[in-house]
């Protein structure tokens, strides 16, 4: 059996691609504390983690640069598998 694809070089190649570019979460659009590595990063909720915009359950592709997006560990965690923004989901459903 093969081992996890997040383990594999190609997935830590893209992390660290993304993460060079020091973006803010595109979640919640403020800063992630890049400074944060190693053990520490598993843990901490500014961490930087690699999300997707496609979520992998729905079919997005783990590998995929222009599907990798830079987030807050808290932030990725909080998402789960939706494909909606904050802002669009704290829309009204209608005018009021």
């Amino acid at each position: 059996m093969a081992g996890n694809p997040r383990n594999g070089r190609p997935y830590r190649r893209l992390c660290a691609q993304q993460r060079a570019l020091l973006l803010p979460c595109w979640w919640c659009g403020t800063a992630i504390r890049y400074d944060i590595t190693g053990l520490e990063a598993g843990r901490h909720r500014d961490a930087f983690t690699l999300d997707h915009a496609v979520p992998l359950s729905l079919g997005g592709d783990l590998l995929d640069p222009a599907n990798a997006r830079s987030a807050h560990r808290r932030c990725n965690s909080a998402r789960g598998n939706r494909t909606t923004t904050t802002a669009d989901s704290n829309r009204a459903s209608r005018r009021w």
